[in-house]
């Protein structure tokens, strides 16, 4: 531990222990909030007139309860829509000033495509000419479509870290062969071989470089550990999504032994390479 390497390395896994969960939690909240809307959809009601657009989302619901393809379908109450839009618009008494559509959440028995959102198009206007019905998808597409973003920013700076680990060791490797120049001299003369002595190198750098992911390992724990305590307490689903599972884990337990493969690899061409060329 008196040399900078296994601090520099542990630097590097601490970051990379970092990048790598937010991209596998961004993957696997993207694919949970996919999964989750792909099979749901929504229907909406816009009339003016609040005694036919009840009588009308009562039908349709009835309607769409009779299709095969449908699980579930759920009217929601006008107070859970002026909930969902008072973010937005205030408290007040909104349905008083604005007409709000009715809207019943469906649930299919597969994915939503386009001939399932025919039927239900067929059916719902069968029963209202002004139903529309829209994929649940749709509606938070961007927001997939961003999380994505953010979960290959995340890989690509892994990819980064990964390059800048193996440059730290090369220039460690380089400084100890010039500082151990004579010695290597002599180990020549007494029939060493370049394999025996990148060996040597190898062992040395592998064990800083496990040292050092350890406590990059450490300390990327603790931080993920903190910030899923704050996440789970701001109660958003979206929010709440950005979980890492079993096989996370796993990946993220063995950035230290990649990392160390790497610092081994990278040592040994380094070494290999530095080596014919002063013979």
């Amino acid at each position: 531990m008196s040399g900078p390497m296994p601090w520099v390395i542990a630097i590097m896994i601490f970051l990379t222990v970092l990048a790598a969960a937010a991209g596998l939690a961004f993957s696997e909240a993207a694919r949970s909030v996919s999964n989750d809307l792909s099979s749901r959809v929504t229907v909406q009601i816009v009339e003016a007139s609040s005694e036919l657009k009840a009588s009308q989302s009562s039908a349709v619901a009835a309607r769409l309860r009779g299709l095969d393809i449908v699980d579930t379908v759920r009217v929601l109450p006008e107070q859970e829509i002026e909930d969902l839009i008072e973010p937005w618009l205030g408290s007040q008494d909104i349905s008083e000033d604005i007409p709000l559509p009715a809207l019943i959440d469906v649930t299919l028995s597969k994915t939503a495509g386009e001939d399932e959102l025919s039927e239900l198009r067929a059916a719902a206007q069968m029963m209202a000419s002004s139903a529309r019905v829209e994929p649940s998808t749709g509606l938070i597409e961007p927001v997939i479509d961003l999380v994505r973003s953010l979960q290959w920013i995340a890989f690509g700076l892994v990819v980064l870290l990964a390059i800048a680990t193996a440059a730290a060791v090369i220039i460690s490797a380089r400084a100890a062969l010039n500082t151990h120049n004579e010695t290597i001299g002599i180990i020549h003369l007494l029939g060493g071989t370049d394999r025996q002595i990148s060996k040597l190198f190898q062992r040395r750098i592998a064990l800083d470089a496990l040292l050092g992911g350890l406590i990059g390992l450490a300390g990327g724990a603790a931080i993920i550990w903190l910030l899923s305590i704050q996440l789970s307490a701001l109660g958003s689903g979206l929010v709440q999504s950005l979980g890492l599972s079993w096989y996370s884990m796993l990946i993220l337990a063995a950035v230290p032994i990649l990392g160390m493969l790497l610092a081994m690899m990278t040592a040994r061409m380094t070494v290999m390479g530095a080596l014919k060329k002063i013979l």
